[in-house]
Formats: structure tokens, C-alpha cells, sequence
């Protein structure tokens, strides 16, 4: 199945189905989900996650519940 983009209130919809959080990888700009137990990622508000998506022009795209974070 094919990655299709996704409306942001989709993917927080789709996130908090799942138990996860936004977050940054720290020491780079790169965006991801988590659940909280990985350490070498570091939580961030909803709305930092999407203003960095604007910012970067990203967004987020979906397959079978699978979510990543990629160009537009």
C-alpha cells in the first residue's frame, strides 16, 4: 500500500490512537512519533511539531497505520 499524505488533525487523531507523542531527534531537525521510551528522541508540543512541519515544509503521510514524516 502506497504513503498518502494526511491532514495534521488526521495524524494527531491517528497518534493519540496509538499512544504516541511528537518529537524531535535530538541534535538534528529530523521529526518523528514516539511513545515516549526512546532516548535519543526528545518530546515537543503539537504545535511546535506542526509548526515545524509548516516551516519545513513537511507533512505527514500515512499507510496501513503506519505514519512518517516527509517532504511535500
Amino acid at each position: 500500500m502506497a504513503m498518502r499524505e494526511i491532514p495534521f488533525e488526521e495524524a494527531k487523531r491517528i497518534a493519540y490512537s496509538k499512544g504516541l507523542r511528537p518529537a524531535k531527534v535530538k541534535g538534528t531537525t529530523k521529526l518523528e512519533f514516539t511513545k515516549g521510551n526512546n532516548p535519543r528522541l526528545e518530546e515537543t508540543s503539537w504545535e511546535d511539531f506542526e509548526n515545524l512541519l509548516y516551516v519545513r515544509s513537511l507533512s505527514v503521510h500515512e499507510s496501513g497505520g503506519f505514519m512518517k514524516v516527509m517532504k511535500k
